[in-house]
């Protein structure tokens, strides 16, 4: 079975598009989401209402969480906030509570799949975290294969056990390449493809919609890393 796992879209409709243009190319038997799909983007409520008709399963993202409950942010900012507070106007009461809908866990064949950890959806392991702590925290889900996303950044690790990877994301990498991320796994063997679109594009859409904070947000998009807000 093939399986691929498109997470942090985070509203990116131009980044959207290519991935699913690659996703047509691909051809996977399922495609489950990693959470994190509205806010932070000028697509949101776009990009939730294709998930929804694509039927595509998913998990709930700390993104996800925070704007169906804004008490759910752990660490205020400003920025977050005011992006958070246009996205739900944007979504409206009936798509905000659908993305409070998924559960934390979803499982398929040989996959586990979480957007951060078992625990909660607002912490996980950091991209240098260690095979003892990646063994800790996703050997219990109980699959040979654990894949979660959150960081921004991908990776594939073999730990003793299990493989652990990390989808990246659709939109905002945070690992210098811009390019939109996802997951393709064949059985076991997991792929992260990377995928080209017009980040120009996406920009020029954050600021014709007059996102609050544009300027940080595409200074994530064109650098691929993350800064804080000005």
């Amino acid at each position: 079975m093939r399986i691929a796992v498109v997470s942090d879209i985070h509203g990116n409709r131009t980044a959207f598009q290519a991935v699913l243009a690659d996703l047509r190319r691909m051809a996977p038997d399922l495609i489950p989401h990693g959470g994190d799909l509205a806010d932070g983007g000028p697509g949101p409520a776009e990009i939730v209402d294709q998930i929804r008709d694509h039927g595509w399963p998913g998990v709930l993202g700390n993104v996800d969480e925070m704007l169906f409950n804004p008490a759910a942010l752990i660490t205020p900012l400003a920025a977050v906030e005011q992006i958070a507070a246009a996205t739900r106007e944007t979504l409206g009461e009936t798509r905000l509570a659908w993305l409070g809908g998924p559960p934390m866990i979803q499982t398929h064949d040989a996959l586990a799949l979480i957007h951060a950890s078992p625990e909660t959806c607002w912490r996980s392991p950091a991209f240098e975290a260690s095979d003892t702590e990646l063994e800790k925290v996703y050997q219990p889900l109980g699959k040979p294969v654990a894949v979660y996303a959150h960081i921004h950044r991908p990776f594939i690790r073999a730990v003793a056990r299990m493989t652990v990877v990390n989808t990246g994301s659709v939109s905002l990498s945070f690992d210098g390449d811009p390019r939109a991320a996802y997951l393709l796994l064949d059985g076991v063997q997991p792929e992260i493809r990377r995928v080209e679109y017009d980040v120009n594009k996406e920009i020029q859409a954050i600021r014709d919609r007059k996102m609050p904070f544009a300027d940080w947000l595409a200074k994530i998009l064109e650098s691929a890393t993350f800064h804080m807000p000005a």
